[in-house]
């Protein structure tokens, strides 16, 4: 019997080196495992299920994708196959056309030599370690018997139906025309999901790896790492852009990049998102991160919404989502999800939200940034290794005993001024920190430089 790793499945998703961890073999047993898993969720037959697949541009993604399909097949499943495509049109697909589940064979933003899925139930809905992907894990692992067979596949083209459900966020004539913008596509999915928007719109485009390469020639495709999104933000400044943009290796997450070159932090665009939205929908309801600056509950509450802490994962945000109705929610990391998008994370959508805001505002990111970046300071997330993360976290609260203390995620510690939160990782021995003061930027930093002191002694 082939042996499937545990050490795959991880918190949101299955992730390995291919074929070291994950090959033809392995992924055709987490394709049947999963077709499963959806006909138990469903409560019917694994000959009645219905999946979307999608892949990304990895070297390994036509094996691999045509092995999970194999697999669910042979569940007796039919799959529709979207091919070559980014993650969130995968996520559309299965919405759209209201399917059992879906699968995207991507490994995000990891380097080339890594492949994986990610595995969604009805309603786009994220499976995850504490729901439906240890049991796919359990499932591949076993003994499986014979496949009930009679399953069946078609290929389905829905690119121009999803930019036609994307363009439906913003008004298209609001978009000013010739507005320079500096894209990067890390070789990644971006340049054929985002590209014709981009060119409809009528903007000035300077495109940079906009072609998928799964061997990632220039850079890897994550911009949260330093060295990936330096050649964006020089480019910015070098061609007097308005505006850049970066997207992952799927392109489910964008990250920008302001008229200075400089990095915008993913709460900042959160509370941006957040207020553009609004003015749309009064009175809604905004989730955001654990991690987050003060800045989103500030700026949601001064536009009448309503913001809600939240845990930090694509699961827990898409499930609560669809089951309170939030309108939009917002990630540190990238990863912005909307309502009206099948509660789903989309790299396309915050685009169109922010080119259409530039041009409806007429001010430049940067002066629409500057009364967040002079009043909320914070540190990023800053990762430490740690032998017993649950006794430095008990040390951390009796340390800060005096605060108010709340346990969302990790354990949060606030003061009137500054505030900050720690979280253990899901797959390695670090403790995450993220710190934010209300006074200054040397306020920040001496605080920071305290709780990391406490962190690592």
């Amino acid at each position: 019997m082939t042996s499937v790793p545990a050490e795959i499945f991880k918190a949101y998703d299955v992730r390995g080196v291919y074929p070291d961890q994950i090959d033809g073999d392995i992924a055709e047993r987490i394709g049947r495992a999963f077709t499963r898993v959806l006909a138990d969720l469903a409560g019917k037959p694994t000959t009645e299920i219905r999946v979307g697949l999608g892949r990304d541009m990895r070297l390994s993604a036509p094996e691999l994708a045509a092995r999970y399909r194999a697999g669910m097949i042979a569940e007796g499943a039919t799959v529709f196959d979207a091919g070559q495509v980014g993650t969130e049109m995968l996520y559309y697909l299965v919405g759209s056309r209201e399917l059992d589940g879906g699968l995207m064979c991507t490994a995000s933003h990891n380097p080339a030599k890594y492949t994986g899925a990610k595995l969604v139930k009805q309603g786009a809905i994220a499976l995850s370690g504490d729901s439906g992907i240890q049991e796919v894990r359990r499932i591949a692992q076993g003994e499986l018997e014979e496949p009930v067979g009679g399953g069946s596949f078609e290929d389905v083209d829905i690119a121009d139906e999803f930019r036609a459900a994307a363009l439906k966020f913003i008004d298209p004539a609001n978009v000013k025309a010739g507005m320079k913008i500096v894209v990067d596509g890390g070789n990644g999915q971006a340049g054929p999901m985002v590209g014709p928007l981009l060119d409809l719109l009528g903007l000035d485009v300077s495109a940079h790896y906009w072609t998928p390469d799964g061997t990632f020639p220039d850079h890897e495709p994550n911009p949260l790492l330093p060295e990936n999104r330096q050649f964006i933000m020089d480019k910015v400044v070098e061609e007097g852009a308005e505006l850049g943009i970066a997207w992952d290796g799927d392109a489910d997450r964008c990250f920008f990049i302001d008229d200075t070159g400089a990095f915008v932090d993913g709460d900042f665009l959160t509370a941006l998102l957040a207020q553009s939205l609004l003015t749309r929908n009064p009175g809604a309801t905004i989730l955001y991160d654990a991690r987050a600056s003060r800045a989103v509950a500030d700026i949601v509450e001064a536009a009448g919404g309503t913001a809600e802490i939240n845990r930090v994962g694509h699961a827990f945000f898409k499930t609560r989502m669809q089951k309170e109705g939030s309108l939009f929610g917002g990630e540190v990391s990238g990863h912005y999800y909307f309502r009206d998008f099948y509660c789903a994370d989309s790299g396309t959508i915050p685009a169109l939200l922010i080119l259409e805001l530039l041009s409806v505002e007429g001010r430049k990111l940067s002066e629409l940034l500057a009364p967040l970046r002079s009043k909320y300071f914070i540190s990023g997330e800053i990762n430490s290794e740690v032998t017993d993360a649950d006794a430095k976290i008990a040390e951390i609260q009796a340390k800060y005993a005096d605060a108010t203390i709340t346990h969302v995620d990790g354990v949060s510690i606030d003061y009137e001024d500054w505030h900050f939160n720690v979280r253990k990782s899901n797959t390695e021995p670090l403790l995450r920190l993220t710190l934010e003061s209300l006074v200054s930027q040397e306020d920040m930093e001496r605080r920071r430089d305290e709780v990391l002191g406490l962190i690592r002694s």
